[in-house]
């Protein structure tokens, strides 16, 4: 059986968001621990500004989320009628986006009433639940050759990143 193979673009799209969003993740469980902690606390130390870590992190992780949802609906469209896939994106894009509209000093205030602070809770939940789903999925359909696949380093003739732009107009450039 042939070695699955991901094209470069996806691989590193998606292996930068891999690395940040677990950040982002334990980051946001730290902020949540010390200024809100209404369903439990974990044991954070209160030295370090989480709010500023969490808050940098998720500015990294906003335009690599906006550049995999570009890839996701152009080039990885048929990626996205997996269930599993669909749900990562989507809980990506809340995160990000509600956390965009957050402001740092209502947490610090105490202010945890907001709808945004809501939202942003609700889709850290719904991250954590994506990412086992979207890795459970992955096994699931093509084992672990496919899961290994999307951490190879090796690139086929024609999926270098000289070649990236050309892929991605390729939908547009198809229609004409």
């Amino acid at each position: 059986m042939a070695q699955p193979y991901q094209p470069s673009l996806l691989r590193l799209l998606h292996g930068a968001n891999a690395l940040l969003l677990p950040l982002t993740w334990i980051t946001g469980l730290a902020v949540y621990s010390i200024h809100d902690g209404r369903w439990g606390r974990l044991p954070f130390p209160r030295g370090l500004e989480w709010i500023d870590i969490h808050g940098t992190i998720g500015v990294l992780l906003w335009p690599l989320a906006l550049l995999f949802t570009l890839y996701a609906l152009t080039l990885g469209r048929s990626r996205l009628r997996q269930p599993a896939n669909a749900m990562a994106l989507a809980a990506l894009l809340l995160a990000v986006g509600s956390g965009k509209l957050m402001r740092e000093e209502w947490l610090e205030q105490g202010q945890l009433d907001h709808l945004v602070y809501g939202v942003h809770l609700l889709a850290w939940l719904l991250i954590a639940f994506a990412v086992l789903w979207h890795g459970l999925a992955v096994v699931q359909r093509g084992g672990w050759p496919l899961a290994r696949s999307m951490a190879s380093l090796r690139i086929r003739s024609g999926d270098g990143p000289m070649h990236w732009l050309a892929q991605v107009l390729r939908p547009w450039l198809a229609k004409r």
